[in-house]
């Protein structure tokens, strides 16, 4: 079966070199005018399959512009700025290194390896299976790290109060940073949430059902002081929440949730500086897709700017655009709580490369968004690496940034071009990358290929938020699919 493509322009091409060909009204040149048809389709073929752009458009720009194809948004969407970019509100933004946001990334891949494994050794004990040398779990483990780019405003409380939460799809306890502080607060762009202000905010008690639903949405086993539930979350990086598990109001758009169940944190530390703490969009059953899942049906959609000075959104329920096509949701052996994506392979500048099926279903595969680089099993790596390589060779290579051993100098260059690629999932969905899903650029003398390489052929892949910029990218819950369109947002 022929594969579903989100978008093609190559035919139009053909057809208006087949018009000037027929044009031609001289008999006498028919061969020199069928040789030069021939050139000129390979030529505009070979065009087709690759992105041209000015050098300078790598670097976002300082001023904030507001996406101008994000036009499907409903009362129910919020828009989503980048942390770390212009168009952020956060008045406590750290200035940080291109190496640090990679270093912090690869902390977080390490730590969702990390709790893969964990669980399948979990799994496998309780099944009787005895545990090799191979399958021992990493000394690091903990939840995925709390180091998202994108940020997202909701309400909470009555009266409510305006709270700039990270989204992540790769979490699913929601948190906030709440008074009193009895341990350490970091900086947070709005007043910390006080909940003895609210009228609706209730604690949940220990030994309640809700209270023991914390174990599979943090890893850990919650605590009690006095009869109240404590929650305690810990990340691959040592940041870390822990407070009261509560019930309050939660306000989306003009929707709001009431006796929604959050974390009340009064002590928090780490990498969520700016933010008031996290939106969970996982699987489990506290995260908010499942909280929300009588008014939204586990359905949500998000589109991820081209850069950080620009804008996206993330909108909840139904009415996505027609032009979005699904591939199954899979299914993570080791896991319920992540997004699981069937891989079935890559083209590089319009060729599918020769990757066996079996290198991507031996550790399976997530879509994550709070991941920054695709992570690819070491074979699919190597294979993507060499063939973009091999159509990149007019450029001067550039030393290797961090996780990212692809590079180049295009500090000499007005214009490049770049090979167009994409990924093929089950179902038969190809999905183009937009271009700024291929290249990541810490100067003009150093931007380099936006994957990187797992250290072991069993690690899940990862399609991380760096590849998913402009697409809209759907999560059907109840349908058991993930969808991608071309042009969600600029």
């Amino acid at each position: 079966m022929a594969p579903t493509i989100l978008s093609s322009s190559s035919s139009s091409y053909f057809l208006l070199i087949l018009s000037l060909y027929f044009s031609n009204k001289c008999c006498c040149y028919a061969y020199a005018s069928a040789s030069a048809y021939a050139f000129e389709g390979r030529k505009i073929a070979e065009e087709s399959q690759t992105h041209s752009l000015i050098v300078s458009s790598l670097i976002p720009s300082s001023i904030c512009s507001s996406s101008s194809t994000a036009s499907n948004k409903r009362a129910s969407s919020l828009e989503v700025t980048h942390r770390h970019g212009p168009c952020s509100k956060l008045t406590h933004k750290k200035e940080i290194s291109h190496t640090d946001i990679l270093r912090h990334d690869q902390a977080r891949v390490n730590s969702i390896h990390s709790k893969l494994a964990k669980t399948r050794l979990d799994r496998s004990a309780a099944s009787g299976i005895v545990t090799t040398e191979s399958t021992k779990v990493p000394a690091v483990s903990g939840e995925t790290i709390g180091t998202g780019n994108y940020i997202v405003t909701v309400g909470l409380g009555s009266p409510k109060k305006d709270l700039s939460l990270v989204f992540d799809t790769g979490s699913d306890l929601t948190w906030t940073q709440c008074e009193p502080c009895v341990g350490t607060c970091y900086d947070q762009k709005e007043p910390i949430f006080d909940p003895t202000k609210s009228t609706s905010y209730t604690n949940i008690s220990c030994g309640t059902t809700e209270c023991s639903s914390l174990i599979s949405a943090t890893g850990n086993t919650p605590r009690c002081s006095s009869s109240t539930c404590v929650y305690g979350i810990q990340y691959g990086d040592s940041s870390f929440s822990v407070g009261f598990f509560g019930r309050e109001t939660l306000t989306l758009g003009a929707d709001e949730f009431k006796n929604f169940l959050f974390g009340c944190g009064e002590n928090n530390q780490g990498l969520f500086v700016g933010a008031a703490g996290l939106l969970g969009l996982g699987r489990d059953k506290l995260s908010f897709v499942s909280q929300s899942s009588a008014k939204y049906s586990k359905i949500f959609s998000y589109c991820l700017p081209s850069t950080s000075s620009s804008t996206g959104f993330i909108s909840f329920g139904g009415g996505v655009s027609k032009s979005v096509k699904y591939t199954p949701l899979s299914a993570i052996a080791a896991s319920d709580n992540f997004y699981g994506l069937d891989i079935t392979g890559i083209s590089v500048g319009g060729k599918k490369l020769a990757i066996s099926a079996s290198v991507f279903s031996t550790g399976g595969a997530i879509i994550d968004s709070g991941t920054v680089i695709t992570r690819l099993p070491p074979n699919a790596y190597s294979n993507l690496k060499s063939a973009f390589k091999s159509l990149m060779t007019k450029y001067k290579t550039a030393a290797a940034l961090s996780i990212l051993d692809t590079c180049y100098d295009f500090s000499k260059y007005k214009t490049i071009s770049v090979p167009k690629i994409s990924f093929f999932f089950g179902g038969g969905l190809e999905v183009p990358l937009d271009l700024s899903g291929i290249l990541y650029a810490g100067s003009l003398s150093q931007v380099c290929l936006a994957f990187a390489a797992n250290s072991d052929a069993s690690d899940v892949a990862i399609l991380g938020n760096t590849q998913q910029k402009t697409l809209e990218v759907v999560y059907d819950g109840v349908g058991g699919r993930v969808g991608f369109g071309s042009g969600g947002c600029s």
